[in-house]
């Protein structure tokens, strides 16, 4: 079950609006990345179901999280259908991502109380998602999409919260130019953890970067 309610986890993505997006097939890397990140100040961690027995990863995750970073809100991502989300709720997830919008995902998702971030690329798909109860859309690929699509979207739909999430980088440059176009969240992927730094267990780095990058959202 998840042991952060919907309110729980809108709110702390509000507070520390990054969202770290990771997978390793390895429990023990991703438990290391995920206390790097917690370390760091990060408090919303999406494991993406991306390898071979991803689930059984995210099941170690999850237990690890609980014990070891008590105020972090865990989520799983690259959903597309909804028993794939039914099984991660049942693990733990406290939240939902897609790279699509599925309706059938929403519905299961509403059911359990389990906030659903979807994937759109479109201001109608973004319309659809909310009218399905989604409070928080993801626009995606947003560096195919860019700042812009989300300030033009904002000034007709201003109740709209938008994570974006593909492209995203940790500098201050980058990281402004969406916060200034009105982003309530960034997700971000392979620029916050570099091979070498994961093949390295080099740890400290990723805390750091994560404070760093933090830090330029809240600006």
């Amino acid at each position: 079950m998840a042991r952060n309610n919907k309110l729980s986890v809108l709110n702390k993505m509000a507070a520390a609006p990054m969202v770290p997006v990771f997978y390793h097939k390895d429990a023990e890397v991703a438990k290391a990345v995920v206390k790097a990140c917690y370390d760091g100040g990060v408090r919303l961690f999406e494991f993406t179901n991306r390898g071979d027995f991803a689930h059984e990863v995210f099941a170690e995750v999850s237990k690890f999280v609980a014990e070891e970073c008590p105020e972090m809100a865990l989520g799983v991502g690259s959903i597309v259908e909804p028993a794939t989300a039914a099984l991660y709720m049942q693990l733990g997830a406290d939240f939902v991502v897609g790279p699509l919008f599925n309706p059938e995902v929403a519905k299961i998702c509403n059911r359990r109380g389990v906030p659903y971030v979807p994937g759109c690329g479109s201001i109608s798909e973004i319309g659809f998602a909310q009218e399905a109860g989604c409070d928080v859309c993801k626009l995606f690929p947003g560096d195919v999409l860019g700042p812009k699509m989300v300030k033009g979207l904002l000034a007709p739909m201003p109740w709209s919260k938008i994570m974006v999430t593909g492209g995203v980088e940790p500098t201050e440059e980058n990281l402004s130019s969406w916060f200034k176009a009105g982003v309530f969240a960034v997700g971000m992927g392979s620029k916050l953890f570099p091979k070498e730094t994961i093949a390295a267990a080099n740890w400290n780095v990723i805390t750091d970067k994560c404070k760093e990058a933090l830090s330029f959202c809240k600006k």
